[in-house]
């Protein structure tokens, strides 16, 4: 099938890909472009798994205020050269990073790095609940590491679903940007602010209240 200039035009706009890789992907697939899609794909995750062990030493550290201020996210992100850490792309990446640590609050980056205190008590808490619902003893520890592998993927960064397209995780979303970039990404820590979060405040009873307003009178 003939390749024409609309047709690897259209799959670059799709992709993001070189001109060249468009036009071979298309050859490859005889003129399919959902087909070449896929292809560009799998060649690009392929070479982003190459990447992934590189050094990313540059980078930014990203900002998200939300809901006026009352919470606020601090994201570094690192790639291989100050190039691509200005790169509109990149940019808009680790906002969409930042803006997504603000919505689905994880605990840490990826799960080696879990408190081992908060993971031994979820441990617990889910084998009490497995016993009491009368689950065979023989059965328990297994459906622990099934509860367990579902904590991860609640509080562990790279392993959420990304809420602007729950289809992908974060670790996706990373994997793909480094496939298309062309450079190492790594997200490397995060802190996460809530205004009054750990302040114990102060509860008030209004019918209290109004009660010895009255009683002074």
């Amino acid at each position: 099938m003939a390749i024409t200039a609309e047709m690897v035009r259209d799959l670059r706009e799709r992709t993001g890909a070189g001109m060249m890789d468009c036009k071979r992907a298309l050859s490859e697939t005889d003129g399919n472009i959902e087909k070449a899609i896929d292809l560009l794909r799998e060649k690009g995750l392929a070479a982003a798994a190459k990447k992934a062990g590189r050094i990313a030493a540059e980078g930014v550290v990203e900002s998200y205020i939300h809901g006026n201020g009352r919470i606020g996210v601090l994201v570094e992100i690192n790639c291989e050269t100050d190039f691509v850490a200005s790169n509109p792309e990149f940019k808009e990446f680790c906002h969409d990073v930042a803006m997504h640590i603000a919505a689905a609050s994880p605990e840490c980056v990826r799960r080696e790095e879990l408190d081992p205190e908060l993971l031994a008590r979820e441990r617990e808490v889910q084998t009490a609940k497995i016993i009491n619902e009368g689950k065979p003893a023989n059965m328990v520890e297994k459906i622990v590491e099934g509860k367990i592998e579902k904590y991860y993927k609640e509080v562990c960064l790279l392993e959420q679903p990304f809420v602007k397209n729950p289809d992908i995780t974060i670790q996706q979303l990373v994997t793909d940007k480094i496939a298309k970039i062309g450079e190492n990404i790594s997200i490397r820590r995060f802190a996460r602010f809530v205004v009054g979060e750990g302040i114990e405040k102060k509860q008030s009873n209004l019918a209290e209240e109004v009660a010895a307003m009255t009683a002074k009178k």
